[in-house]
């Protein structure tokens, strides 16, 4: 009798056990599953604990190659031996050893360090570059909000209370100084403070909103969109009626540059998500999901970036330079700098 069979006959009795013959054939099927298999596992426990201690030198090329087909038959004796097997004590080994295989064939290839490198080596920018069409579209709906809060406000000025932040003295009537005093001169009132914390705050909220709606086939990112720019058309209708256009482009470009950027990318990941799943192709809807999702993450990343350095832009630069010149240098070196980095440069070249 196999050796599963003498332990059930001890626990039994063995008259118990020639008395249950179907008790007797599962247990002989349960152990010939695993005499059959055995060498299999063995093998793939000694591949496994050998990649886990870092020896993957000792590793033979033999070895490698049947890695894969090795855990995916533990696997699959894993699924049998829950159905069928008498031997508790199996499944459970079964069950720690293809946990240790998947992270071995599947789990992340490189650590913490090496992953930031190629994130920030190339590896952001090409999932920047998969974004095209996206991208242009964000970009076209972006446009259009701003024009459409400029044409808002200009028709009826009570528009600007709906979509632009009230409480201070940015509102319809106010005369040039009092603008101008909003701009220049007073980084250090509480006033200017609460509303660059305010635009950070929304801006953060809006990108994350814009991707995480793209599931709903990209039309919430669009609205988002839109909305939050006619916010800033409504700020340069209000600007440019006392004549300080120029200077309150300098005044947001400092961080502006970046975090408007980084909406426009947020934006564009999320339509990526929502395209793929109104537009699958061949492949089906959840696949193609999980593709543009992968990606739309990566970007996200970046975006988180983004933010963080318009941030530290916004609480810093902004209200260090008290000219529009120097705003204007800097914004623009930051835009051209996110333009080079995302779509020009290549690692490599």
């Amino acid at each position: 009798m196999s050796v599963l069979g003498e332990r059930l006959a001890g626990l039994l009795g063995r008259g118990a056990l020639e008395q249950a013959p179907d008790v007797a054939q599962a247990v002989l099927r349960s152990d010939r599953f695993r005499l059959e298999r055995e060498g299999d596992w063995k093998r793939l426990e000694r591949i496994v604990a050998e990649i886990e201690r870092g020896r993957l030198r000792k590793v033979s090329d033999e070895d490698l190659l049947a890695l894969p087909a090795l855990y995916r038959m533990a696997a699959s004796s894993l699924s049998i031996a829950r159905e069928t097997s008498l031997d508790e004590d199996l499944a459970v080994w079964l069950e720690s050893l293809t946990r240790r295989a998947w992270f071995v064939v599947y789990g992340p290839r490189a650590g913490l360090w090496r992953w930031l490198r190629g994130f920030l080596g190339g590896g952001w920018g090409a999932a920047v570059r998969g974004l095209g069409p996206d991208i242009l579209i964000a970009l076209a709906v972006m446009v259009a909000g701003t024009l459409v809060g400029w044409l808002l406000v200009a028709s009826d000025p009570n528009w600007y209370y709906a979509l632009a932040p009230s409480g201070d003295e940015r509102v319809p009537g106010a005369s040039r100084a009092v603008l101008e005093r909003t701009l220049f001169g007073n980084a250090d009132e509480p006033a200017l403070s609460v509303f660059a914390a305010m635009l950070f705050s929304n801006n953060a909220q809006v990108s994350i909103l814009a991707f995480a709606l793209g599931f709903a086939f990209g039309v919430p990112t669009l609205l988002l969109l839109l909305h939050n720019t006619a916010m800033l058309g409504a700020l340069l209708w209000l600007y440019h009626g006392q004549g300080l256009t120029f200077e309150l482009v300098g005044w947001l470009s400092v961080h502006g540059t970046t975090e408007l950027f980084a909406i426009l990318l947020a934006g564009a990941a999320g339509l990526h998500v929502g395209r793929a799943m109104a537009f699958p192709g061949e492949v089906a809807v959840l696949d193609a999901a999980a593709v543009a999702g992968r990606r739309a993450a990566l970007v996200m990343t970046g975006v988180v970036l983004m933010l963080i350095v318009a941030a530290l832009l916004e609480a810093f630069a902004r209200q260090l330079l008290d000219a529009t010149a120097p705003r204007l240098i800097v914004g623009g070196f930051m835009l051209v700098f996110w333009i080079g980095y995302l779509f020009v440069w290549r690692r490599g070249r």
